[in-house]
């Protein structure tokens, strides 16, 4: 879960999905309102064989509707997002883990510049996803 279902928490879905959807149900979601999936985010996944294009982007409530909010675990990437992680678990049995992840999308400069910072966060995720997840 990050702010707007964008960049951080479709690319930490992706990357769960390509090494463990076999074995694991993941899905993420905006903890504050859904935005528009970042092309940047894609850019970087597709860069390692990862596609992603199909995302789209969720809140919360929707996920909710759609398939109810039966996890064992929230990771949240982003302050809004956790704090809508601890207001779930008032009525969720869910663990919640904070995973702070630095918000690419303010990074200003060269689009190779802004890229790097995208990588940044994909391979900090993957590395904490492949930790966290592996059994």
């Amino acid at each position: 879960m990050c702010a707007y279902n964008a960049v951080r928490s479709p690319m930490a879905e992706a990357l769960a999905k390509h090494f463990f959807g076999k074995s694991i149900y993941v899905q993420s979601a905006a903890g504050k309102r859904k935005g528009e999936l970042d092309p940047f985010a894609l850019s970087v996944l597709d860069e390692i064989g990862i596609d992603a294009h199909k995302h789209k982007p969720k809140t919360v409530e929707e996920l909710e509707e759609w398939e109810g909010l039966n996890f064992d675990l929230i990771v949240s990437l982003s302050p809004e997002a956790h704090h809508k992680a601890l207001e779930l678990t008032r009525t969720l049995a869910a663990e919640v883990e904070y995973w702070p992840t630095p918000d690419p999308t303010i990074i200003q400069g060269s689009r190779e510049q802004v890229l790097d910072a995208y990588r940044a966060v994909r391979d900090g995720l993957m590395q904490r996803i492949k930790t966290r997840l592996r059994s």
